[in-house]
């Protein structure tokens, strides 16, 4: 004896409403992430590129960068130093890797990068001087302290931006009509 499962009227909307449930959980998803535009610029030195951040400020509004693309000078940047650790050559100034959409953008301790050609850079926010001011150090090898002739901390004038993000009602709108496109093309059981 073989069954056979009658088809229900109502299974294109439950479809329908499984599939809109699940984009609603990826775009919630996509959410929890945010993504910044940066550069900076000086004497002989042109850095740009975007951020990935948490979505949630810490108390004094900065978000924890996450990871980090771009170039310096026309080399990949191929990593984020750890919060908490010094780039190689900079010891013992440990980076935390902050950005704030408001000024100053980065703290004293600033964020860290890894190049591909093994060089690495520190900007940051040199709250201590007057007037206050961006500088970045830049360390290449050997990394020897105390800081050697190809090693330079030199002032830049930073930026950062979030990019933009859709607005989570417009993201419903979006996903209710991608849903009734799917009832109007579903074809009604007899």
């Amino acid at each position: 004896m073989t069954c056979k499962i009658a088809r229900s009227p109502r299974r294109p909307l439950m479809h329908a409403l499984i599939a809109g449930a699940a984009l609603c959980a990826i775009a919630h998803d996509a959410s929890a992430a945010l993504t910044w535009n940066w550069s900076y610029s000086g004497a002989g030195i042109a850095a740009s590129g975007s951020f990935t951040t948490g979505d949630t400020p810490d108390a004094g509004g900065f978000y924890e960068i996450t990871a980090i693309t771009g170039q310096r000078n026309g080399v990949a940047i191929t990593g984020l130093q750890p919060a908490g650790t010094a780039i190689p050559g900079n010891d013992p100034f440990a980076v935390d890797n902050l950005i704030n959409p408001a000024g100053p953008q980065l703290t004293h301790s600033g964020f860290g990068y890894s190049l591909a050609d093994g060089s690495h850079s520190n900007p940051f926010f040199a709250d201590f001087l007057n007037p206050a001011t961006y500088l970045e150090f830049y360390s290449a090898a050997p990394f020897t302290p105390p800081t050697g002739a190809e090693d330079t901390e030199l002032p830049m004038s930073f930026t950062a931006s979030m990019a933009a993000v859709p607005e989570p009602a417009g993201i419903a709108l979006a996903l209710g009509a991608v849903a009734a496109l799917g009832l109007a093309r579903c074809p009604r059981a007899a």
